[in-house]
């Protein structure tokens, strides 16, 4: 008795401070179905007849099977569990067990009948080779003919997962009963014995209602799909972040972005992203400043050019005061009132004037001369320079022919000029043309070179 408070303390210490989690959790339910044999050797127990010799000491001969053992080849013992927690299942063991061994004497066949209530303990930790031992405590009730008798047992064994749900188990039991005064003979009396199991357990019981593979037990979403590593929760974008922790669910982002992506790769999250598509600062929420003038884009009158923002972002490239996009002659100084452009100087008027007046044509013709082409290049400079001003272009003749015919042909002369201008560049809708005929004359129509002067064009400005 006093080995078996021993072994029993031993074991009871050992299953309560041994830390385990792989006892099956997700079908808490295990039934087990064996074989099983019975040794009466070995248990420390003397018996009183001289005739039985049960071994001078604990487990001796233990594995001397031909001997001592009570091998029933039916199946003779199951098992019902319940999964508690942390490596803990708690359940009831009923055996039915034949023998005609006790130690090395043979007696008449005797049935025992037992039913143990039993606690284990699997032992994880020490697996080896997919075999987890486990150790079990327990007390129960034994029958024999008439005559019954408690007990309390203690026991190991190693289990091997076949898969999730099935596994062989092979364990011992040593069942030490209460009345240990003697077998006078064997019929009235129970004794102290080992059963070794040999068996197939079916853990079932576990729910899935999602079908995810991770029971509802053990599911943080029971009912949606997910994954194991998220507890059962499903990440829909496959991102790595379940769904709970991601702010963009449905589109696989980035950790640092809380699961939100960042398509143009600014660093700035779509959702807080004016611009999701194109690549910007944070001070515009991820709009883009292109000619980096500090006006966004969106906002930008002339995003690819810089500028102040009092132009709304475009440049005033002639320092005009007026912006580019606004002013007509934007690569030279001019006032507001003249849309941005120069206003023609004296100089200019007189230089133009100078150059009509040498503008030669045929006798009593419109046609231009080779000569007059050439000075009509300096006349589209001008013109061009001072871009927004509008010119008036007068035709006059010398008192050569009659007068209707010299104001034809002034006007016609003064259209041929304004012809070769717009062919040259000048806008059409700044020239204007008139036809004076012999009535301005420059100098006396008297002498041949008199004649020759007045055969001109002159260049106005129109306000």
């Amino acid at each position: 008795m006093k080995n078996f408070v021993k072994i029993f303390f031993v074991f009871t210490l050992a299953l309560f401070t041994t830390q385990s989690w792989t006892q099956d959790k997700n079908n808490p339910w295990q039934f087990s179905f064996g074989v099983s044999a019975l040794n009466f050797n070995g248990t420390n127990y003397t018996s009183p007849s001289a005739s039985i010799d049960l071994g001078p000491s604990l487990f001796n001969e233990y594995f001397n099977v031909t001997d001592h053992w009570n091998v029933q080849s039916s199946f003779s013992t199951v098992t019902l569990t319940r999964y508690a927690e942390n490596g803990y299942s708690i359940g009831f063991r009923a055996s039915v067990n034949k023998f005609s061994k006790l130690g090395d004497t043979s007696i008449t066949p005797k049935t025992i009948i037992t039913g143990d209530l039993v606690l284990t303990k699997t032992l994880s930790a020490l697996t080896f080779c997919s075999l987890e031992p486990y150790i079990e405590v327990g007390a129960g009730q034994s029958f024999v003919g008439g005559d019954n008798d408690y007990h309390l047992n203690a026991g190991a064994g190693v289990s091997y997962a076949v898969s999730d749900k099935v596994h062989l188990k092979l364990n011992t039991i040593y069942r030490h009963n209460k009345k240990n005064n003697g077998i006078v003979s064997y019929v009235p009396d129970i004794i102290p014995h080992f059963q070794h199991n040999l068996s197939v357990a079916i853990n079932f019981g576990g729910k899935d209602t999602d079908k995810d593979g991770v029971y509802d037990r053990h599911d943080d979403c029971p009912s949606v799909p997910g994954l194991p590593e998220f507890n059962g929760c499903p990440d829909d974008d496959g991102d790595g972040i379940e769904n709970s922790k991601d702010a963009c669910p449905n589109a696989a982002g980035l950790l640092e972005f809380n699961g939100c992506p960042d398509s143009d790769g600014d660093g700035i999250a779509d959702p807080n992203d004016a611009c999701p598509d194109v690549a910007g600062l944070a001070k515009f929420n991820g709009c883009p400043d292109s000619d980096g003038d500090g006006i966004e884009d969106g906002k930008d009158a002339c995003p690819d050019a810089a500028g102040p923002r009092k132009f709304n972002g475009c440049p005033d490239s002639d320092g005009d005061g007026i912006a580019d996009p606004d002013d007509k002659c934007p690569n030279e100084a001019g006032p507001s009132d003249n849309a941005g452009c120069p206003n023609p100087t004296a100089e200019a008027i007189e230089k133009l004037n100078e150059l009509g007046a040498v503008v030669q044509f045929e006798f009593n013709k419109s046609n231009l001369r080779d000569e007059a082409i050439e000075l009509l290049l300096s006349v589209y400079e001008i013109m061009a320079k001072y871009g927004n001003t509008n010119f008036l272009i007068e035709g006059h003749t010398d008192s050569s022919g009659p007068k209707a015919f010299n104001k034809k042909l002034s006007l016609e002369r003064a259209e041929n000029v304004k012809s070769h201008l717009v062919s040259k560049g000048v806008e059409g809708d700044r020239l204007s043309t008139a036809g004076f005929g012999e009535d301005n004359p420059k100098e006396s129509n008297n002498t041949r070179k008199g004649r020759i002067a007045n055969r001109r064009v002159e260049f106005k400005v129109v306000e």
